[in-house]
């Protein structure tokens, strides 16, 4: 995997993964958003042979991430899991406990439905609306006034932006979408849609091609 991009808000420095998430330098966070942990095993509930290896998959890929990064804290900003309660998360609480030392923290998002209780047994901090870390500002989906914060993260659109070749031929990759003060994370599961984007002259966006993280706009 290619190494991570750097990205200066403010004087602050951030990192833009391939592995579909933001790393805050100066607070040692990891910042992702749209898990949606559990949605695999909610859709095998249904009858949809859905394999157990996606999820898996998005779980080690956090781990890697923990791994390279080596942050003090991690914020999941929203749908941290896709709906109530099933074996997925049963593992999630298993892979919880080989990390005690990492704070965790999560801004509600709209498929966060379980009890508090389970966050609480996860050792997970909750946040209703937002959370403020000094000037920047998370939410998981961004309308509001958010003037005063130099930068306000979010989730919840699973941005995604759609590349053209010489043949005209296209296809669409997850992206970070930056505009004005605002950034849009990708949706760190790969069992998500995309919502294709159009970017203008404001903003920049970085698309994720194969394990690169590469400026398009």
């Amino acid at each position: 995997m290619q190494p991570p991009v750097s990205y200066i808000v403010s004087g602050q420095q951030f990192w833009l993964s391939a592995g579909r998430c933001l790393f805050w330098e100066e607070q040692r966070a990891l910042i992702l958003s749209d898990l949606h942990f559990g949605k695999t095993g909610h859709f095998r509930k249904e009858g949809i042979a859905v394999p157990a290896e996606i999820y898996q998959e998005d779980l080690m890929r956090l781990w890697e991430q923990i791994q390279y990064f080596k942050p003090d804290k991690i914020i999941f900003v929203g749908d941290l899991f896709h709906s109530w309660h099933n074996l997925e998360i049963e593992w999630f609480s298993k892979w919880r406990k080989d990390l005690p030392h990492l704070e965790m923290h999560l801004v509600l998002g709209n498929h966060d439905v379980l009890p508090r209780s389970v966050y609480a047994d996860l050792g997970i901090i909750l946040h209703s609306e937002s959370l403020t870390i000094g000037d920047f500002c998370f939410v998981h989906d961004h309308p509001g006034t958010y003037a005063h914060f130099k930068l306000v993260i979010s989730g919840h659109v699973h941005p995604g932006i759609r590349l053209y070749s010489k043949g005209k031929q296209s296809l669409k990759f997850p992206c970070f979408y930056f505009f004005d003060q605002f950034v849009l994370l990708p949706a760190f599961s790969r069992f998500t849609g995309l919502t294709i984007i159009e970017p203008n002259q404001n903003v920049c966006v970085f698309a994720i091609v194969e394990n690169q993280v590469i400026l398009v706009s």
